[in-house]
């Protein structure tokens, strides 16, 4: 049977991912992810997606791979123009989805009010026309009304996307991905008169090892695949010393009197940090510094992590059974209001301060940024992957000066970066966990999730290694497979 794949999103860029996926007489999305960059750019390419209001009854399903904005957080819009039928997802990403879809609306609606009084002060000086007001991408009241439509699913199960009656031969199978609580690979088999087209996608592949969650599933045969390339060009650190180099960064910059601001993921990359920072307290390997949580959307999902224990490692489950909660003790305060957020830049004493969001784009560790990077004390230690024109890449490129709020602030903060917490896997871990589905019969491979100069090598490594055709797809472009 064919599939015709048309690859709308996370095509030769990290953000965004959403693949339309048509077989059988449906249409399925894969994914439905917020673009993430330069505000005009990202604006114009999330109002734009799969479908139209007008296609918008073609669509029969969706199909998540995990609760990252990345994936999910074009899902309210979706729901705001029409869509009203399933979204498929693990009950941990269901879970996640809630507290963080709520939370991009948030911002979405704060940035919509400050482009309003950015335009309005501008036509009061001269130098603008409009003062009309800005609407947002989509509401907070459009996040909560999309979750009815989540259908749960369970790993190793297939089920029949957007027909619970129709036996077409198309169904859809979640293994585990390793990436994040909840996050799945999805495979995609279609049957018809005898022959069966196989096609996979990797949704962001997790490496292993990584502190709280399992490592993930091996992957399934198939006869087409959809990967990732997010560290197509490049290989990480490996992740048993990130202790060490974490304690010693914490211990030069207490010494010289310094504070920490680390912009962290608030889904998995926070929980992880506490829960090192929190071993390392107990080896003390580093001084019982005060040590803030200073996101919302981050106290709400360490909840949800509580309570997703099938989803933990060993390790995470044993370190719980002997000590205590890995993700609160004494030592830590979770911040929840304005008032405690803004009384953390008065302090004048070594601290911690872990906040959303990981790539520096938006959420409260502006401020803590803006109040930290002109003093040299301090250190700015980024935790996980920052795209390309972000602050968080300006950050880690170290520029001289960058811009937070619309002005520029000049960098004299140590900045460093713990590469090692990485949730995609690396160049040889992409090529190692795609290794039996090239056994399985692997016709052709497809890369997205990176940018161009990653998925280059990447290409050239598979085709090299594997001797397969491998295509970079851009927005917009069509395939038929069979």
């Amino acid at each position: 049977m064919a599939i015709r794949l048309h690859f709308w999103g996370a095509a030769q860029t990290v953000t965004g991912s959403s693949h339309h996926i048509e077989t059988a007489g449906r249409n399925v999305l894969l994914d439905c992810g917020l673009f993430q960059g330069r505000r005009e750019q990202a604006a114009e390419i999330n109002k734009h997606l799969a479908f139209t209001p007008e296609t918008m009854g073609q669509l029969d399903a969706v199909v998540l791979s995990h609760a990252h904005i990345d994936h999910s957080g074009t899902l309210p819009l979706l729901h705001q123009q029409g869509y009203k039928g399933p979204v498929y997802a693990t009950s941990a990403t269901i879970d996640l989805c809630g507290p963080m879809l709520k939370d991009s609306a948030f911002l979405q609606e704060s940035d919509a009010e400050w482009m309003t009084k950015r335009n309005c002060r501008r036509k009061d000086i001269g130098i603008g026309a409009s003062c009309e007001p800005i609407p947002p991408l989509y509401t907070q009241d459009d996040a909560a009304a999309l979750m009815p439509q989540f259908k749960e699913i369970a790993l190793h199960t297939p089920y029949a996307p957007g027909s619970s009656t129709k036996d077409d031969g198309f169904t859809v199978t979640h293994y585990n991905a390793g990436h994040m609580l909840g996050s799945t690979i999805v495979y995609l088999e279609a049957k018809e008169k005898g022959q069966t087209t196989r096609l996979l996608f990797s949704g962001d592949v997790g490496r292993n090892n990584l502190p709280i969650i399992k490592d993930p599933d091996a992957a399934p045969a198939a006869d087409y695949l959809i990967m990732e390339s997010t560290y197509g060009d490049r290989l990480h650190q490996p992740i048993g010393p990130v202790k060490e180099k974490l304690a010693d960064l914490v211990n030069k910059t207490a010494a010289r009197g310094g504070h920490i601001v680390m912009p962290a993921f608030a889904v998995g990359r926070t929980q992880q940090v506490v829960m090192l920072l929190h071993e390392l307290i107990d080896e003390k390997k580093i001084q019982p510094l005060p040590i803030f949580v200073d996101s919302p959307l981050a106290v709400n999902v360490t909840d949800i992590f509580r309570k997703h224990t099938e989803e933990w490692d060993e390790e995470t489950l044993k370190f719980t059974a002997e000590k205590e909660d890995p993700f609160g003790w004494q030592r830590l305060r979770y911040i929840r209001t304005v008032d405690e957020s803004k009384g953390l830049n008065g302090m004048r004493m070594p601290f911690i301060v872990i906040s959303a969001s990981g790539m520096c784009e938006a959420g409260r560790v502006l401020h803590h940024l803006k109040n930290s990077i002109e003093d040299p004390r301090n250190l700015v230690l980024l935790t996980g992957y920052a795209a390309q024109n972000t602050l968080g890449a300006k950050l880690q490129q170290h520029l001289p000066e960058v811009n937070i709020f619309g002005e520029p602030v000049t960098l004299r903060a140590e900045v460093d970066s713990l590469g090692e917490l990485s949730g995609h896997a690396d160049q040889q871990e992409l090529l190692t966990w795609m290794e039996p589905v090239v056994r399985g019969g692997l016709k052709k491979v497809f890369l997205v999730h990176g940018e161009p100069e990653a998925q280059m090598v990447l290409k050239g490594k598979i085709e090299a290694e594997y001797k397969l055709p491998v295509e970079v797809p851009k927005r917009g472009d069509r395939f038929e497979v069979a």
